[in-house]
């Protein structure tokens, strides 16, 4: 049988200001990657987000980010290995806390943005994160980009790991995300979206925006939510998924086959 984890970044409003169709994006997803308020989130996000998961049956991961809330978190910053741990650290923290509060088990770590895609690239960085992850206890799950330092941190270190796919977005031939400000960067093509996703659960393979086939092995594909086309991707990618005969399940689950 084929099974896949789907999650997306949510919770990442903060004080009156509002992001993303949270709702409506977990009727859709197995995980939530909650923002824990550096670069986006405050408590009283994090604490609504968390029980909407949990009314949801939707697993919690922590999602944490450089302490750029201005930038929503997306600013290369030049922080050491030693800060990126301690953030870490105190953001997952925060979020266990709140977890327990509602009596939700936190199942993994996501680094958000320019962390994730500096520590994708950079094996002091990663270990850094799953130094934390690990200390935080738990036995959680780092998720992170698939073919990149992220494995080698979490073998490294010894967390678990889980390797992750992006459905709305373009990838190079050396299997890196292609950058925002790229052509080729997103596709917003709705049957497009589906049969690369069905091709990566089942063969292992994506396209790359230059046309090749590359080898890409994901437990979890990444669904985003911030605007009523997302939320339709979302919507669309977990139908053909399942008609496909690929089970969505939590990512823990996945993790066991």
């Amino acid at each position: 049988m084929f099974t896949v984890d789907l999650n997306s970044d949510l919770g990442e409003s903060f004080g009156s200001w509002r992001m993303g169709m949270d709702r409506e994006v977990m009727e859709h997803v197995s995980s939530a990657n909650v923002a824990c308020g550096f670069h986006a989130g405050d408590p009283e996000v994090m604490l609504r987000t968390v029980e909407a998961a949990a009314a949801a049956n939707v697993g919690v991961g922590a999602h944490p980010g450089h302490p750029d809330l201005q930038g929503f978190g997306r600013r290369t910053m030049g922080c050491t290995p030693d800060e990126v741990y301690a953030f870490t650290l105190y953001q997952i923290g925060a979020l266990q806390a709140v977890c327990a509060a509602r009596g939700v088990r936190l199942e993994h770590v996501k680094a958000h943005g320019a962390l994730y895609n500096q520590a994708a690239k950079d094996i002091e960085l990663a270990k850094a994160i799953a130094r934390a992850t690990r200390d935080a206890g738990g036995d959680l799950i780092l998720l992170g980009l698939a073919n990149s330092f992220f494995e080698q941190a979490a073998v490294e270190e010894g967390v678990l790991y889980a390797a992750e796919a992006f459905a709305d977005r373009g990838y190079t031939e050396d299997g890196n995300l292609v950058p925002r400000n790229k052509p080729g960067a997103f596709s917003h093509d709705l049957e497009e979206a589906g049969v690369r996703m069905i091709r990566l659960v089942k063969e292992g393979v994506v396209q790359s925006a230059e046309g090749t086939d590359i080898q890409l092995k994901a437990h979890s594909i990444c669904l985003h939510g911030d605007n009523p086309a997302a939320v339709e991707m979302a919507r669309h990618i977990r139908k053909v998924l399942e008609e496909n005969g690929i089970s969505v399940r939590v990512l823990r689950e996945v993790l066991r086959g």
